[in-house]
């Protein structure tokens, strides 16, 4: 057990030699949202100027001090602002300072960012049922499929939670190790654990300005979620997931 506990130390960091790091090196810097075939159906989201009508006015105070985690919904769709305010509060691009570099509204150790968001979505506006992933760039979403029994098979992969099948959506959120390894090296993977933390607590509170819960999930089956996503398992895997669904 005290051999796991050093994981969460920054111990490593005294160990690991930067100037052999791939950035060090000069080998450009991973893209900062996987490639996508231009030929793949996107769907433009709603941008900054339409989150006004969706979000409750003054809202903050009483999100930060009213959050909770909600794991009933209540049926009523998701409408596709309320869904693109979500993803701008929790990958969305503040501005592209250089190369591979994003400002986020969330923070990132060097800005590297190494998650990218799917999306499994069951009862949202003018979307059909289906797996989805967010591109932060564009700000839209790419459609990968149709997923047959997706609720079921939801709640199977996370070892019979009933309620994640039954959200209007489902966050996902894979990471590509290797751009956080680029930079950090081995100290890397203790960050972005730190990451997925602050990515889900804004989700959390962009929930409570649009009246939806959602509940951090991080109890799941490992190989079938990644199976599900359509993921390898060794450059990208998912590390943590919420459904969202209307109160």
């Amino acid at each position: 057990m005290k051999s796991h506990r050093e994981f969460l130390k920054d111990s490593v960091r005294k160990i690991v030699d930067f100037s052999k790091t791939d950035q060090s090196r000069g080998i450009p810097p991973p893209s900062m949202e996987k490639p996508f075939d231009p030929a793949t159906r996107r769907i433009p989201l709603p941008g900054r100027e339409e989150f006004r009508g969706v979000i409750l006015e003054g809202y903050l105070f009483s999100a930060i001090i009213g959050r909770e985690s909600r794991r009933t919904y209540s049926g009523v769709p998701l409408s596709r602002a309320e869904l693109a305010f979500l993803l701008f509060s929790t990958q969305g691009i503040r501005s592209i300072p250089a190369p591979g570099i994003a400002l986020r509204t969330v923070p990132s150790a060097g800005a590297r960012h190494s998650f990218e968001t799917y999306l499994f979505v069951r009862n949202v506006t003018d979307l059909e049922k289906g797996l989805y992933r967010y591109l932060p760039v564009e700000h839209e979403l790419v459609f990968i499929r149709e997923v047959e029994n997706l609720e079921s098979r939801l709640a199977a992969a996370c070892f019979g939670q009933e309620f994640v099948g039954s959200a209007d959506v489902v966050f996902v959120w894979a990471t590509l190790p290797y751009r956080m390894e680029w930079r950090y090296g081995r100290s890397a993977h203790r960050v972005i654990l730190m990451d997925a933390g602050h990515v889900c607590q804004n989700l959390y509170l962009a929930c409570e300005g649009i009246k939806a819960g959602t509940c951090a999930v991080a109890a799941y089956d490992q190989e079938e979620m990644d199976r599900l996503t359509g993921l390898d398992g060794e450059d990208e895997f998912v590390i943590y997931l919420a459904p969202v669904g209307k109160q």
